[in-house]
């Protein structure tokens, strides 16, 4: 593989399908309360956060705790925040991920 296309091709296709998956439920970046991207890599975070003007105040990051463990990171990070009362009930929170075959998607979840 390509590292610095793969890099590309994640930023890329994860900020189109966030902007459209925003566009279809009449929502904007500024709704999302809390961001909770696959944790695979802090560069691919914070890029994709960046062009899609979230601050990464609002980016949950488990990176440093778990490392990369691939379809588990979601999850890892949802619960480490709801344990920490960091996300409060009816919160925004937009997940999304990239992984094995170059697969995306994103998902909002009303807490």
């Amino acid at each position: 593989m390509n590292g610095k296309e793969v890099f590309k091709h994640a930023i890329n296709k994860i900020v189109k399908i966030v902007k459209l998956s925003l566009k279809q439920n009449n929502l904007k970046t500024d709704d999302i309360d809390w961001v909770i991207p696959h944790q695979a890599n802090k560069r691919i975070m914070d890029l994709t956060a960046k062009k899609l003007k979230i601050p990464s105040k609002k980016i949950l990051m488990t990176i440093d705790n778990h490392a990369n463990t691939s379809s588990a990171s979601i999850p890892l990070t949802l619960d480490s925040a709801l344990s920490k009362k960091i996300i409060k009930r009816k919160q925004l929170i937009l997940l999304e991920a990239i992984g094995g075959g170059l697969t995306w998607g994103c998902s909002l979840l009303k807490f």
